[in-house]
């Protein structure tokens, strides 16, 4: 299985849909998307700017905003299936569907994780990758990535947000950190994992 992160910041590029219909193609029954929060989560942070409300507030704004994005990305690939609750995944990856999450803030809270701006959708999806015992965690990003950087070091220049490394500490999972123009590894990753059996 694979989390794919797809960052909120590709909805300004020209290759979320690309991303989309290779996931789609190749990616059934194996591949769980993440979806950040992009300009929704954006318009969370300046209305906090301007209204003051407290961060846990804020935190449970931008899941609704990962939410607004499921849909978005949905209807740009229509055989993707939209999943909220975790223990629904498994069982729709078994039916050689391509899930997208649409994360609960119950079930985020239900796990003790903690509702604050220190943990973005990159954490989150570290999280899901552990409750999933998945093999792999890419995480897809607009920024230009070079392939000697680590992940601690993607952190410290704040790629990543801080809480990262916290989920996946000690955990045996495969992470990867790329550019929104690295669909060739995508295809050839996809190619060599298994479906959920």
């Amino acid at each position: 299985m694979i989390i794919l992160k797809l960052g909120g910041s590709l909805l300004s590029g020209a290759t979320l849909q690309q991303w989309l219909s290779l996931a789609s193609a190749q990616g059934k029954g194996k591949v769980v998307i993440v979806p950040g929060g992009g300009v929704f989560a954006e318009q969370v942070r300046l209305m906090q700017d301007k209204w003051h409300y407290h961060d846990k507030t804020a935190h449970y704004m931008a899941l609704l905003a990962m939410q607004q994005m499921a849909l978005l990305l949905q209807d740009l690939c229509s055989d993707l299936m939209i999943v909220q609750h975790v223990t629904a995944i498994r069982p729709a990856l078994l039916q050689q569907r391509v899930v997208i999450w649409s994360p609960l803030a119950v079930e985020l809270d239900a796990a003790d994780v903690p509702a604050t701006w220190d943990i973005s959708s990159d954490s989150l999806a570290a999280w899901l990758a552990v409750q999933l015992s998945a093999k792999q965690l890419l995480l897809i990003k607009s920024a230009h990535i070079a392939a000697d950087q680590s992940i601690e070091h993607l952190v410290k220049l704040g790629v990543l947000d801080g809480a990262f490394m916290r989920f996946v500490q000690g955990q045996n999972l495969v992470i990867q950190c790329l550019s929104s123009h690295s669909l060739p590894e995508l295809s050839s990753l996809l190619n060599s994992v298994d479906c959920e059996n």
